[in-house]
């Protein structure tokens, strides 16, 4: 089974629906079986690398959210992130472009830390407080997973997986992603959002039952057995 899991480093539910997919995938059964991919995606290609104001500004000036309705969400968001053991402080988050970061992903990716770099550059965005688009944000991440720091910077300080990622969010948008997370099975059913533990785990076992269905052996004749009404 591939999962596709379509998501910004910049979205809060991305960090909150990756904890509860994990918890699902980890009480799988077939766990073994499935191949999970990190995809990209922005909600704001616009913005700069670095944005000069704080995470309630841009979703004031940008998005149009009153004050206080941030705050309503924010307070929202926290709790259910720390049902997930995740500690968000969005007064701390630094604001700017993800493009950096998921050429990142990208480079960590191609040596098979795709899943340790996710997990790192989103605690070090909303539990830290880190630019993950400052390649000395970004070194230590890497080196810690175990990727070189010459390669890091040389990655960051040019335009190396630019391509993938647009080719990633293309096919968002082919297969009609418009929020993240978005996670797609076999490139045949989507779940969208950051679903609650109990709907992930129900989507694994109805999808790999409907793919792998038992199959019956015959034989000359049927075998004794009981049932409701006693034995044969």
């Amino acid at each position: 089974m591939d999962i596709e899991i379509f998501s910004d480093v910049k979205c809060p539910w991305c960090f909150v629906g990756k904890r509860r997919f994990e918890k699902a995938l980890a009480a799988f059964p077939h766990r073994d079986q499935v191949n999970v991919t990190w995809r990209s995606f922005q909600l704001d290609p616009s913005l700069p690398d670095h944005y000069e104001g704080t995470e309630q500004q841009y979703l004031a000036e940008r998005k149009g959210i009153p004050a206080e309705q941030v705050r309503q969400m924010w307070d929202n968001l926290v709790t259910q992130a720390a049902g997930e053991g995740l500690d968000f402080r969005f007064d701390d988050v630094v604001v700017g472009n993800s493009f950096t970061a998921h050429r990142f992903l990208h480079l960590a990716k191609a040596h098979g830390f795709g899943a340790e770099a996710k997990e790192a550059v989103l605690s070090a965005h909303f539990e830290h407080g880190k630019d993950t688009s400052d390649v000395d944000v970004l070194v230590p991440l890497g080196t810690s997973i175990g990727l070189a720091e010459n390669e890091i910077r040389s990655t960051i300080g040019s335009d190396r997986f630019a391509d993938d990622v647009r080719q990633d969010i293309e096919e968002a948008r082919s297969l009609g992603v418009s929020g993240v997370p978005f996670f797609v099975i076999d490139r045949k059913y989507g779940i969208s959002g950051a679903q609650p533990t109990e709907a992930f785990a129900d989507a694994l076992a109805s999808y790999w039952k409907e793919t792998n269905p038992l199959t019956m052996v015959a034989a000359s004749s049927d075998g004794e057995a009981c049932g409701p009404d006693g034995c044969s």
